[in-house]
């Protein structure tokens, strides 16, 4: 079965595993950056003709609008299935075969994962900071452009500067940290220590808008820089998603649930 964009409930969360390791975090969304290229057709719902029609997907064409945000509506006691749609369009996007994988914390308005939400501890025990990853390949391509602006070492400077800022960023910090700590008790792993990094340079430093905005992505209105850096992206799924992949039709009983 050919997808561009699958339609799951938003609240369909994923337990598999996910990809690689703690600050290789900013060169795996801009080494995959390049297969944004594969793109589909606009993704038509629901009768609609426009791709962003609030018909024809879920949530606001708004990328900071809580509507479009699933992370606390899997925050379920029930552990779903593995959504083998989802898993398959993450592995298109990032080239390789997602571990770890949680839960599907935003989607691009076309349907697709935007953003995944990992386990805090790969299934080896190997610790994995990276809490929100971001997947979409053309969000990705979108966010380095800015990033080799120069955005980030003017963000690094305003730190300095402008303490309530500062501060503002350090409650991100804390925020990520808190929701990777709850998603460890969730999953009964042990949590990561309290002094290890979380994501994007935060507290003190600049260092990858793309883990920046992933986290804006998945809890709106938390990080100030992955707001200001969203409010800067044109509408990278305009043209229609950014990979299109063929999921093998199960048979009863056989959802995939690891990777």
């Amino acid at each position: 079965m050919r997808i561009a964009a699958s339609r799951r409930s938003a609240a369909g969360s994923v337990k598999g595993e996910e990809n690689d390791v703690a600050d290789e975090d900013h060169k795996g969304h801009a080494g995959n950056a390049g297969l944004a290229n594969r793109v589909a057709d606009p993704v038509r719902r629901t009768g609609s003709t426009d791709p962003l029609d609030p018909a024809g997907r879920a949530g606001s064409t708004d990328r900071l609008n809580p509507a479009m945000n699933t992370t606390d509506q899997v925050r379920d006691d029930s552990v779903s299935p593995v959504d083998p749609a989802d898993l398959a369009a993450a592995r298109a996007q990032l080239g390789r075969q997602p571990r770890g994988v949680r839960a599907v914390a935003h989607r691009c308005p076309c349907g697709l994962p935007a953003v995944l939400e990992t386990a805090p501890r790969l299934p080896d025990g190997t610790p994995f900071p990276t809490l929100f990853y971001l997947t979409c390949q053309k969000a990705a391509s979108a966010i380095g452009t800015l990033e080799s602006s120069g955005l980030m070492r003017r963000m690094q400077a305003r730190l300095a500067d402008d303490p309530e800022l500062a501060a503002a960023y350090r409650a991100a910090h804390e925020d990520y940290i808190a929701r990777r700590d709850r998603a460890a008790e969730e999953e009964g792993l042990e949590p990561l220590p309290r002094d290890m990094q979380s994501a994007g340079g935060m507290p003190n430093r600049v260092k990858c808008l793309h883990a920046l905005v992933a986290h804006e992505l998945a809890a709106p209105g938390i990080n100030p820089f992955g707001r200001e850096a969203l409010d800067a992206l044109p509408d990278w799924w305009a043209d229609g998603p950014c990979v299109v992949v063929d999921v093998p039709e199960e048979r009863p009983g056989t959802a995939e649930r690891g990777a």
